[in-house]
């Protein structure tokens, strides 16, 4: 606990330090349209069936129902949504697992060359692990995508147990982002008709405790000004969360989210978007719209998880599509990063990008067999702009 205990006096101190600086700030201004990958073109499929720009390059790290190398820990089914965390001059990369009853997360810990040295559970028996977020005093916090579900935060290196976190709500999660710069945990609910949620805790780093907020809006609006409204029983019963406020905005089936410096980039995939939250002035605007594009097929489809480069670039999940991880810009141009071939009853989940940004991992997430025990988690590593 103790080591808990220091990261999180650490990062609370620092947190604007953390996620703030130029590099950072946001540059969207209007939903992006097709253009030239910042990356350039993608080559033919490589020997593990990736498509990527020139100077990339893929590896598997990991099979679902098989050893990680080097480690006694089997890697499980359904690798849903992901994170890095900094270890010392390694990383940790943190992966829900997908399934009912037995879901949880699993971690494989890397050193500074890349090499795997160790694998193992954080979190084990629950249920739909989907997808989730990191907080600044580096905890994951996994969430469940089923009616009654809960969001459970975990410990990254497997030391201290995992803690049930009921104030958050009892939805069907799909994702969380913390916001350091406001002091708030936001998230997506994975229904058609699913609400976009704030939680405040009543101590920044403590999510035992606080208030679980709605977003007020209405259905139609995709820009303006938003209100905030709090949750009455974020335990949902009777009455779900999204259903005990009234002139809350409804979603089309939210997905991925992150945050950076006074914006949270958030997808709901019914409708192919990327939502843009200005925290700052309590706005909403969309980043990317596949109706809204102007000339030419709609290169990202199926928008599910989402994460941030350093570059500030966004990179997206497509679930189903053509089975790309897609790319927008800060000036608007969405274009595909890589494809994976031959997967095609799959999805791509849990994209995340190692401290210093030069490499991605991601899951394909029922691989070439179409069964949640045909999970593939990769790498690609390459020159990625920072």
């Amino acid at each position: 606990m103790e080591r808990r205990n220091f990261l999180r006096a650490a990062v609370i101190g620092g947190a604007a330090t953390v996620f703030g600086g130029a590099a950072w700030a946001p540059a969207f201004a209007a939903p992006a349209q097709p253009g030239p990958s910042p990356y350039g073109a993608l080559k033919a499929a490589d020997a593990n069936g990736i498509m990527l720009p020139s100077g990339f390059t893929s590896r598997v790290v990991a099979r679902s129902g098989q050893k990680v190398a080097g480690t006694n820990y089997t890697w499980h089914p359904a690798p849903d949504g992901g994170h890095v965390f900094a270890d010392g001059t390694g990383w940790i990369y943190v992966s829900n697992s997908e399934v009912s009853s037995t879901g949880g997360v699993g971690a494989i810990k890397f050193n500074s060359s890349g090499s795997i040295t160790g694998a193992y559970r954080t979190l084990s028996n629950t249920n739909v692990n989907c997808a989730g977020g990191a907080t600044p005093w580096n905890t994951w916090l996994s969430c469940e995508e089923v009616t009654a579900g809960r969001v459970f935060e975990t410990d990254p290196w497997g030391v201290n147990p995992a803690v049930v976190r009921p104030a958050m709500g009892i939805f069907k999660h799909e994702a969380c982002a913390a916001d350091p710069d406001h002091g708030y945990i936001y998230m997506t609910e994975d229904v058609s008709d699913g609400c976009f949620y704030r939680f405040r805790p009543n101590t920044w780093g403590n999510l035992s405790s606080g208030t679980l907020q709605v977003m007020k809006g209405t259905n139609s609006q995709t820009s303006g000004t938003v209100t905030w409204a709090n949750v009455p029983d974020p335990d949902g019963s009777p009455t779900a969360t999204r259903n005990q406020v009234s002139g809350a905005k409804r979603f089309n089936g939210g997905e991925g989210c992150v945050y950076a410096s006074g914006t949270c980039w958030f997808t709901t995939k019914g409708d192919n978007r990327v939502w843009a939250y200005n925290a700052n002035n309590s706005t909403i605007s969309l980043a990317y719209d596949d109706s809204l594009v102007t000339s030419g097929t709609a290169p990202l489809t199926g928008v599910d998880n989402i994460t941030r480069a350093t570059s500030g670039e966004l990179f997206v999940a497509e679930d189903g599509g053509n089975m790309e991880i897609c790319v927008i810009t800060p000036s608007d141009i969405v274009a595909p990063f890589l494809r994976v071939t031959g997967q095609t009853s799959s999805e791509i989940t849990g994209p995340a990008f190692t401290p210093n940004g030069q490499r991605l991992y991601f899951s394909s997430q029922r691989g070439t067999s179409g069964s949640s025990s045909g999970g593939i988690t990769y790498e690609i590593t390459g020159p990625f702009n920072t």
